[in-house]
């Protein structure tokens, strides 16, 4: 089992896995073979690693630029749940994939599948980051992957959300983020990822406040506002995409660098002594708020879920910002409940598109009779990321809560149970309209044509609506597992 502790072959795993799909550019079946094969073997190479101890050193440094500077991996608990998070999507999104693309007879899909898979790579590197110099390098190293899925229909419009995309990813790390890791270097004289925390002593009073808030805004994927355009404008994208971009790599590797930053950089309890989350918490909480008033007046439904994602994204952030264990654990659980929730609602959204070719919550009218398994699925999604019991997201919403509560942050308590009642208003409706109303004109006018999409894309969506349910019930070990992370 010693190739387990090569960290890089979690990189390695998905490039090999592009260069296949390039090779078989012109057939495509195998293609799409080699792409699900690579997905299947990094899913199985990161549940190996969950056997090792991440008490151990488990350190793999690749290059040494100078002393106490590297690109370098190594095993914890937060990583290793990100990694097999966006390995297992991976698959699954793959499979979907397939039968969006050749629904809707996309063009350019080598091109897709090849930028796919770089993408997963960078994702890896950022969960298995041994410090924040590598953490950078496969942040930025993300976003550029991206941009072609983003731009992949090749129209204006499409250009137009690319250069959002990555004008405001790219000018947020580099002015911020950039510059909050050469002050941390300046002061802690290390950029590596320590249980606790490296500043302790080093840093106090108004330049931890501005050095955390330095962090949060330089991560843009978090999409706080105002750094949020750049995520409806990425929804010209390929719905595969818009999944990628909401489950499985680009935002979850945002709030995932929140997270590892808050606790391996600042450490909670840092944070707590310092107030240095103040302004960042406040932001969050408005951002949260405003995007899902936004959200109420989207009837594109892929805008409507953008808006959505940018309002759940600011909970894992108010989890860091709280700088109370409990919340922090919350907010690491969200990025899985919610991952599963809105990949979903992603899904079934590009089913529905697939199916009808309607985009928009009021031409639903009456399809729930027509795709019966596509609206039940975006059902219980919906109600995943909405919070209520037997659903995954309701683990995650109630330890955010307590997190409130304990930290006697009642008007958050209060802004949580007003961003639920939103999410409510916003997300019901377009399974309501489907199995209530009325056909609308364009249903009623396709008549007996409308049915479920390829069971390509069917088979996916109910797989993870299904993991909605099976997390709620079985969401002890993943407690336990990141447990010690927040109370070390």
């Amino acid at each position: 089992m010693q190739f387990l502790e090569h960290l890089e072959l979690a990189i390695l795993i998905p490039l090999l896995g592009g260069i296949f799909v390039l090779a078989f550019h012109s057939r495509p079946r195998l293609r799409e073979a080699s792409s699900i094969l690579a997905g299947v073997l990094l899913f199985l190479y990161i549940t190996q690693l969950l056997g090792l101890d991440p008490a151990q050193d488990h350190l793999r440094t690749l290059l040494e630029i100078s002393p106490g500077l590297s690109i370098a991996f190594h095993l914890e608990p937060l990583g290793l749940v990100f990694a097999l998070l966006a390995s297992g999507l991976w698959v699954i999104t793959t499979v979907y994939s397939i039968g969006y693309l050749n629904g809707n007879a996309e063009k350019n899909q080598t091109r897709f599948y090849l930028f796919f898979a770089m993408s997963i790579a960078s994702a890896m590197g950022i969960a298995l980051a041994a410090n924040l110099f590598t953490l950078f390098i496969f942040y930025e190293t993300l976003t550029l992957c991206t941009y072609p899925l983003v731009t992949h229909k090749q129209t204006s419009e499409a250009q137009s959300g690319g250069r959002i995309y990555l004008g405001v990813l790219l000018g947020t790390s580099i002015m911020f983020f950039l510059s909050a890791l050469v002050i941390t270097w300046i002061q802690a004289g290390t950029l590596d990822f320590v249980s606790g925390g490296i500043l302790e002593g080093k840093l106090g009073g108004t330049a931890s406040v501005l050095l955390f808030t330095l962090f949060m805004l330089g991560i843009g994927k978090a999409a706080l506002m105002p750094f949020h355009r750049w995520l409806p404008a990425a929804m010209v994208a390929p719905t595969p995409v818009s999944a990628l971009l909401h489950a499985v790599a680009v935002v979850k590797a945002g709030v995932f660098s929140v997270l590892k930053i808050s606790v391996y950089v600042f450490g909670i309890d840092f944070i707590a002594e310092q107030d240095a989350s103040v302004w960042v918490l406040w932001l969050a909480v408005a951002t949260m708020l405003i995007a899902s008033v936004i959200a109420l007046s989207k009837d594109n439904l892929k805008a409507r879920l953008a808006y959505s994602t940018i309002s759940q994204l600011s909970y894992i952030v108010i989890g860091a910002a709280l700088a109370w264990p409990a919340a922090a654990l919350g907010g690491a659980l969200h990025i899985v409940t919610h991952a599963f929730g809105k990949i979903t609602l992603f899904f079934c959204a590009g089913a529905i598109y697939t199916a009808t070719k309607c985009t928009h919550v009021s031409q639903f009218n009456g399809l729930g009779h027509k795709m019966p398994f596509t609206f039940a699925a975006y059902l219980l999604g919906a109600l995943s990321v909405i919070g209520l019991p037997p659903f995954a997201g309701s683990w995650s919403k109630w330890l955010l809560v307590e997190g409130s509560a304990s930290t006697q942050h009642y008007i958050v308590l209060g802004a949580f149970g007003l961003s639920t009642l939103l999410n409510c208003a916003y997300l019901l409706p377009v399974a309501l309209r489907a199995f209530f109303k009325p056909p609308s004109p364009d249903v009623a006018a396709a008549g007996p044509g409308i049915r479920e999409a390829p069971l390509a894309c069917l088979i996916p969506l109910c797989a993870t609506a299904a993991g909605t349910v099976l997390l709620f019930f079985y969401i002890q070990p993943l407690y336990d597992f990141l447990y010690p992370v927040f109370n070390p």
